[in-house]
């Protein structure tokens, strides 16, 4: 039997926090306005009958409904990465403590790479889990898939399946059903599998960064997992987890000693939210949010006291926070030093890795990000999408040193990357690099 009432929660109505339970429609007579709305359950119907004037415009009512469904668009999927990421983290921290008393016996090489399969497995997992029935593409590291089925591989990858069903113990505290037998090598191996997506233009794939400045997990400093999705060439969601990342800006120039700080400040039972988050954004939103990690034994509830995050209103690069590249092999440290002293950067510079970069301007912790990388390196794809997206929603901005934005549509790699990247809190800030960039780069011999 059908409810009439005269106050409907927001959040039915699609105006706060968004339903799954109900499909909405309307009927306007010459003197009222009719909103039914019907709930997935067959005997549930609620409906609003209310009088409006003779002004009320249906286009209006069309606007607003649009807009509605404009929030609503991704929003599955953004949730299924962030428990994603989330997930991942948990895994990183717990191999942070754990990989050398498991693999005593391999080199540090050995240790990353287990790290870094076990997050794909994790991640893969947990996006098929929470998009059933959906085709999950993800590009990653290309010759991974490869590695995986050399004969030298077999004591690690057995190291992997052990740290991936520990993980999957878990699984409900991240609000999916643990698997209920534990997975065997070839299930693992399968579900990496699903991390050999090529990318393209005209297909919907994730793309991830499994560990983003992967020494940073070795050694307790700054690293990444970087999750992004990318529909007909464009990114339309990204999330970043930062294990180590701190709450407080001037923690982020401690460097090395950082961990050892905070190891010493917070007590391993502490609640306090310290360092560890996730930052992420979907497209056109205009927003971009930062949530804190699991504690021990808590459950993941969205939106887990996320709170918006921002870009600085700095424009004055006097002022401004540059962060250094600290990829050395494929990175012109010199021009890039020289174009930030030619700008006028003279602030304390900040060394962090390329994921980092982004999650520190999107913060307002930082306000340039710049890395123009030598002759014959590609920059790949999966070091990028996510930060560039979660900028951009933050209010900043990211393009080529010409001005135009990234390519996610070619491939593996930014393929007609324009000598390199711009990452800015602003216009103002952003015209004065690439102008600086235009009347240096002919005599920098890049």
């Amino acid at each position: 039997m059908p409810l009439y009432c005269s106050n409907i929660p927001r959040s039915i109505l699609g105006l706060g926090r968004r339903s799954h339970n109900f499909t909405l429609s309307h009927i306007k007579t010459p003197d009222s306005f009719f909103l039914s709305l019907q709930h997935k359950s067959p005997n549930t119907h609620i409906a609003l009958l209310s009088k409006f004037d003779q002004t009320f415009s249906m286009e209006e009512d069309r606007k607003m409904l649009c807009l509605d469904l404009a929030a609503e668009e991704y929003s599955k999927e953004l949730d299924a990465a962030v428990r994603a990421v989330q997930m991942a983290c948990f895994l990183c921290q717990r191999l942070h403590h754990t990989l050398i008393s498991i693999c005593q016996s391999s080199n540090e090489n050995s240790l990353l790479t287990v790290a870094g399969w076990s997050v794909k497995a994790i991640v893969s997992w947990m996006l098929l889990q929470c998009l059933r029935g959906e085709n999950v593409s993800i590009v990653t590291a290309e010759d991974d898939v490869q590695a995986l089925s050399k004969t030298n591989t077999s004591e690690l990858l057995e190291t992997v399946v052990k740290i991936v069903n520990e993980c999957l113990a878990e699984a409900s505290r991240f609000g999916v059903e643990q698997p209920k037998s534990a997975l065997a090598i070839s299930d693992v191996v399968e579900i990496i599998s699903s991390c050999n997506s090529v990318g393209g233009h005209s297909r919907r794939f994730w793309v991830l960064g499994p560990l983003d400045g992967e020494m940073g997990l070795a050694h307790g400093e700054q690293y990444a997992v970087a999750l992004s999705l990318i529909e007909d060439g464009e990114v339309v969601l990204g999330v970043l987890g930062c294990p180590n990342y701190p709450m407080r800006k001037d923690w982020l120039s401690y460097q090395n000693r950082y961990h050892w700080i905070i190891s010493k400040l917070t007590p391993a039972t502490s609640e306090s939210w310290n360092k560890g988050c996730v930052i992420y954004a979907k497209k056109g939103s205009g927003k971009a949010w930062i949530q804190p990690l699991l504690h021990a034994n808590k459950k993941f509830v969205w939106p887990n006291h996320a709170k918006q995050v921002s870009v600085s209103s700095i424009d004055n690069p006097a002022l401004a926070t540059f962060c250094q590249p600290t990829e050395k092999p494929n990175s012109s440290h010199s021009y890039t030093e020289g174009l930030a002293h030619s700008v006028g950067l003279s602030n304390q510079t900040l060394k962090v890795q390329n994921m980092m970069k982004y999650a520190a301007i999107a913060c307002g912790d930082a306000e340039v990000f710049m890395k123009f990388p030598r002759a014959g390196y590609k920059e790949k794809i999966w070091d990028h999408a996510a930060g560039a997206i979660i900028i951009q929603e933050a209010g900043g901005v990211v393009t080529d040193a010409r001005g135009s934005p990234l390519d996610f549509s070619k491939g593996l790699y930014l393929e007609r990357l324009d000598r390199g990247i711009v990452a800015c809190v602003g216009a103002t800030l952003h015209e004065k690099i690439i102008h600086d960039v235009d009347a240096s780069w002919v005599s920098s011999c890049l």
